[in-house]
């Protein structure tokens, strides 16, 4: 059985980076919502409390129940966790008078305190909370302070509990790597043994335990998540794996070819789907953006049905969900798992009568690639930009028409093969270009043109929930564009997008 931490949710946007940061140290953790997590067993080694956007003090603040976890497991609650743990236990927790956003300095660390070991005095961390600890519980222990707080640490005695109100999980907070590896090691006992080879070797040693001879058939995108999640099921079932890839028509240039091409060499069984057509008859005339993704969505399931029910047997529908999507789903507010409905291919199980199977789905997007590296994946394939599911439909910023696709596909296939030429596309999370509902007035030559303007992108994030725009060096910029306006029929002026996410978002529409 796998050990593990969980990892209760309070609805902190850093609680993904928790389990990111544990599963760094090669142990496996669980995020839940704090008012539902499963039954603590012998497999659970400790548990992290994370922070909430939520002030104890608050009328409707969450209320984890902890009975069968403090005093039992090692315990470690970040911010909220900690103001928890000293409000409802005899402490006192007030407004902050004083400034507790932002980077700190720990000027008091009890040497001897396991949660600390090896770290430096005066090491950087990252407070962000309104409230302060003013006064801890009388069996409570100060391991360690800021300037402006004191009780920025402590320990409750006779139990493996501690608690921060500052946040390790964040890249401020210089050595929080090492507090998170005293705690889940040294603390916690936990081996450090999962790693992508052994994630290999337990996955698909399940998947041929639930499978068996059953026939499954998958989705393919192109991307990183279902070409891995491909691969593994392959390692376990073989010929029993159909793997179907659609064009919709709004995929990259030459994309469609390539593609299938690179699935060839690995050996996976695919089915390549022309519905180009099928997919501009629908979108004719459409310009609302979610009105767009729901026709592609809804073509994709008619498309991929009717290709599925060739094959005899199937009994299975894998899909590449990884966990990200996994923990969104799942509510903080409620008991209740509410998968969100334009999930991966939401509607085909129901529609096809399948079982679901999801081989990521316990994986961040990191841990997806270096899971790809074990399974001898090729670096081009894993090291792809991610790509939206509606594709160029919407980056089209108006009604999708074969012409604005072709005109799209050639400047987008100028940026990312410039990108590549100029040893710039690793330094990139994702780029694209948005053809725009804009005509500008331009010249060439004699004549005087009114044509498309488009806006490249390029960002660098971890997960996409966050991200800054790239500074891309002038003269490739210069270069790129130049090759568009003067190679790409239809377009005259060329712009680049300088905003990060928030306030915006990666794609436009």
């Amino acid at each position: 059985m796998q050990e593990k931490i969980l990892i209760l949710d309070f609805g902190s946007q850093y609680t993904q980076l928790i389990g990111r940061r544990v599963r760094e140290l090669n142990i496996y953790c669980e995020i839940y919502p704090y008012n539902h997590y499963p039954e603590i067993d012998e497999t659970v080694k400790g548990v992290i409390l994370s922070g909430s956007p939520f002030s104890v003090r608050d009328k409707n603040a969450p209320k984890p129940d902890l009975s069968k976890i403090k005093g039992k497991l090692p315990l470690l609650g970040v911010c909220y966790g900690a103001q928890y743990m000293a409000h409802y236990f005899g402490g006192e927790v007030l407004p902050s008078d004083s400034r507790e956003y932002g980077r700190a300095n720990l000027g008091f660390i009890d040497q001897e305190s396991e949660l600390f070991k090896k770290m430096t005095l005066g090491t950087q961390v990252w407070m962000s909370h309104g409230d302060t600890i003013e006064r801890l519980p009388e069996n409570y222990t100060i391991i360690a302070s800021t300037a402006d707080v004191k009780n920025a640490a402590f320990k409750i005695e006779g139990e493996t509990t501690y608690a921060i109100q500052f946040h390790p999980e964040v890249y401020h907070t210089t050595e929080g790597k090492q507090l998170l590896q005293n705690f889940a090691v040294d603390i916690c006992g936990c081996k450090q043994d999962w790693t992508p080879t052994s994630f290999v070797e337990t996955t698909v040693a399940e998947l041929k335990r639930k499978l068996g001879n059953d026939k499954v058939v998958l989705g393919l995108s192109g991307g990183v998540d279902s070409s891995v999640a491909g691969v593994l099921l392959h390692q376990a079932i073989g010929k029993n794996l159909t793997c179907i890839f659609v064009d919709n028509g709004l995929l990259r240039k030459d994309e469609f070819e390539s593609v299938l091409d690179s699935y060839k060499d690995m050996g996976l069984n695919v089915i390549g789907v022309d519905a180009k057509q099928k997919f501009w008859d629908d979108l004719k005339g459409v310009t609302d953006p979610e009105g767009k993704r729901k026709i592609i969505g809804r073509d994709f399931i008619e498309v991929f049905d009717a290709e599925a029910h060739k094959i005899q047997e199937v009994k299975w529908l894998a899909q590449g969900t990884i966990y990200p999507d996994v923990i969104e789903s799942i509510s903080v507010n409620g008991p209740s798992a509410t998968i969100k409905s334009h999930h991966n291919v939401g509607g085909l199980p129901e529609k096809m009568n399948l079982k679901v199977v999801e081989p990521l789905n316990l994986l961040f997007k990191d841990e997806v690639r270096r899971v790809g590296k074990a399974l001898n994946i090729k670096k081009e394939l894993l090291g792809r930009h991610p790509f939206p599911g509606p594709g160029l439909g919407i980056r089209i910023l108006s009604d999708v028409t074969p012409e604005k696709v072709r005109i799209l596909q050639e400047a987008d296939a100028i940026f990312i093969n410039g990108l590549r030429e100029w040893n710039l596309y690793d330094d990139v999370w994702q780029a694209g270009v948005m053809l725009l509902p804009v005509q500008s007035v331009g010249v060439m030559g004699d004549e005087r043109t009114y044509e498309n303007v488009v806006a490249l992108r390029a960002v660098m994030s971890t997960d996409g929930m966050t991200a800054d725009w790239v500074h891309l060096p002038y003269e490739f910029l210069a270069k790129i564009s130049n090759a568009i306006i003067n190679k790409v029929r239809g377009i005259n002026r060329v712009v680049y997008d300088i905003s990060s996410k928030p306030p915006a978002t990666i794609e436009w529409e």
